[in-house]
């Protein structure tokens, strides 16, 4: 009965799984849409929570999310039960609120395991894992299978490839409730592949509730066998494989089924009515992008007056939406040309962008560049910026915003010494023990004594006051420029540095960020480039993204492409999967921003135009194109 109570809570999915090559739609009349808002607004304030969350799903995916915000909000505030708050985080964060996730968050890494499978599966539902610390606990755990399912399902579908082996291995496991979820989530996250492997499994259901998972699982994975035995569960006398069938339908586009689902508008069983109703409006609708899609825009783009876009930084705001920002040169792209910070917004996931808004207007001598924007541990979003005033003068500032962008506060002096000192764009680390680290290349003057050594400022006290580090890291020739900060797993601090030598220097520190050790080689090639590393939460692992070629005697020891990505399992000291982002031998590319939203990895970088000019490019790729051979 248990496993029966979790299955029917695992009804739910952010968006189908299917290419979105296929715009055809089911037009529904203006009755048989306000029939099927009856039904959800009934459910939604219904006596009985789980249909109700269900309703509040429906309600989300036919485009009503912000009456589900509404109503939703105020039972969230005052519930206790850590199970039901999951179900209510989960429909606040489909519905656009995505910093409610950490309800869900916190519910799964605390240590009353009450709400722990909930969590992870509400995680699954709406694709969101935080950091991957605790769903990847969960998954390492083995105390509860149920729990390590659904952090698996959470952790696939956001690119774990190990985590998509347990899942594909757990269809062979001999309790049929454990294959049952696996066939479920399979159908989700699975691909082609899954096919054979999920009918693999028909002859061995071991009653008509699991054969109806794995065929529905089938259909959504675009099966045509599985697509009419849908059809015929729709009018199954058992009320709960109408629903599941009824709920699958819009998963699997199966425009086929519409007319069932109408009739089922007025069916005895209350889920089965809501989850006709949701799959009406999911049809009625384009279906979106497949989870394999490639966003790359130019957004950012040069003119005459404006000949250069570069450095930039992009966060994830809590309804969801991109804020890109990047240095707009003026009248040339000279570093030390006139210069102030723009932004655009994106709500689509950077497919389509908003209008150019001024962010910070030039307040140096010279100008403001290279922009990084970091939500610290209150929540305030950090935009941290540099003010270029002469040659010898270049300090980090920081505003802090409380309203998610829209204002910023005074800006705080990050870098106190006198000096020259360049922080690149999108490198702030927050570390575990909520220090802030701002990683700076230092000379005292950069057209007199062209020499950096790299260190990096603290600050203990969410970024309102920074000193610098007792310590710093130093190479041949132009010296360590441009460094890049990240926490291992050990606690210790890697920093990662552009130098002149053909390869990208690496340090360590044991603490905090204050000393460094010698400069040793990554063990990469590299001309005289920057380099930009990450955490990928859904394994762990390390994404480095840097120019892979050297040409000895050239200038900055090649030109700045091909663009290339690795993973280290690791902690940096081997690299696998290496792939090229950008290949084109005719531009450059450089500067990336980092950070990862869902299932995706979203970037920014500059690229060249044959005009010679710097554009910016957004580039969002899924999680798992990294770990692809």
């Amino acid at each position: 009965m248990l496993g029966r109570l979790i299955l029917i809570s695992l009804l739910g999915f952010f968006g189908p799984i299917l290419d979105a090559d296929d715009s055809r739609v089911v037009t529904l009349d203006a009755a048989t849409r306000d029939a099927c808002l009856s039904v959800l607004r009934d459910g939604l304030r219904g006596d009985d929570f789980w249909p109700s969350m269900h309703a509040a799903e429906g309600l989300t995916l036919g485009g009503h999310g912000d009456e589900v915000i509404a109503y939703v909000t105020s039972l969230l505030a005052t519930e206790q039960d850590d199970q039901r708050r999951c179900g209510l985080a989960r429909e606040l964060v489909r519905a656009g609120e995505r910093h409610r996730a950490r309800v869900m968050l916190d519910i799964l890494g605390g240590d009353d395991p009450h709400g722990h499978v909930h969590a992870a599966e509400s995680l699954y539902k709406v694709v969101e894992i935080g950091d991957g610390t605790a769903l990847r606990a969960a998954f390492a755990q083995s105390e509860n299978e149920t729990l390590r399912l659904m952090a698996a399902a959470a952790l696939g579908r956001c690119g774990n490839p190990e985590a998509m082996a347990f899942l594909r291995e757990m269809l062979n496991h001999e309790q049929p409730e454990t294959f049952r979820i696996a066939a479920w989530v399979l159908g989700r996250i699975g691909d082609e592949s899954d096919i054979p492997r999920l009918k693999q499994q028909l002859p061995r259901c071991p009653d008509d509730l699991t054969r109806v998972y794995v065929e529905n699982s089938l259909a959504a994975l675009g099966d045509a066998e599985a697509l009419s035995a849908m059809s015929e569960n729709l009018q199954s006398d058992d009320p709960a494989i109408r629903t599941y069938a009824a709920m699958f339908a819009g998963d699997a586009r199966a425009l086929d089924t519409a007319a069932r689902l109408k009739d089922m508008l007025d069916d005895p069983h209350a889920d089965a009515r809501i989850r006709a109703a949701q799959s009406l409006l999911v049809l009625s609708r384009p279906a979106p992008a497949g989870p394999s899609e490639d966003i790359s825009e130019l957004v950012f783009t040069p003119t005459k007056a404006n000949p250069r876009y570069t450095e930039g930084s992009i966060i994830e705001l809590k309804d969801g939406s991109l804020l890109f920002a990047i240095t707009e040169f003026q009248e040339s792209d000279s570093d030390f040309a006139k210069a102030r910070i723009v932004a655009r917004r994106s709500t689509d996931g950077g497919r389509t962008w908003g209008e150019s808004h001024v962010l910070q207007e030039n307040t140096g001598g010279l100008n403001v560049m290279s922009v990084t924007f970091r939500r610290v541990a209150d929540d305030r979003i950090g935009l941290f910026y540099l003010q270029k005033n002469s040659f010898n003068d270049l300090d980090m500032l920081v505003r802090f915003s409380d309203d998610e962008a829209a204002t910023f506060g005074e800006p705080i002096l990050v870098t106190p010494d006198e000096g020259y000192h360049v922080v690149n764009n999108d490198r702030i680390t927050q570390l575990s023990s909520g220090r802030l680290l701002a990683p700076a290349a230092s000379t005292p003057d950069v057209q007199t004594d062209n020499h950096f050594v790299s260190h990096c400022y603290l600050s203990d006290d969410g970024g309102q006051s920074w000193r610098p580090g007792k310590g710093h890291v130093d190479a041949d020739k132009r010296g360590a420029m441009e460094p890049e900060v990240i926490e291992l797993s050990d606690g210790r601090v890697m920093m990662l540095v552009r130098t002149q030598l053909g390869i990208i220097g690496k340090s360590y520190s044991d603490d905090g960020g204050s000393t460094w050790s010698e400069m040793e080689s990554l063990g990469l090639k590299a001309p005289e480039a920057p380099a930009t590393l990450r955490r990928i939460p859904s394994t762990g692992d390390l994404l480095l993204i840097w120019n892979n070629t050297f040409e000895e005697g050239a200038g900055h020891g090649g030109r700045r492409t091909p663009l290339t990505a690795a993973v280290s399992p690791d902690e940096g000291e081997t690299w696998h999967h290496v792939r090229n982002l950008e290949t084109n031998p005719e531009s450059t590319f450089s500067y990336t921003s980092l950070i990862f939203v869902q299932d995706r990895t979203v970037m920014s970088y500059w690229e060249t135009l044959e005009s010679g000019r710097y554009a910016a490019r957004f580039r969002s790729l899924p999680v798992s194109w990294f770990y692809a051979e």
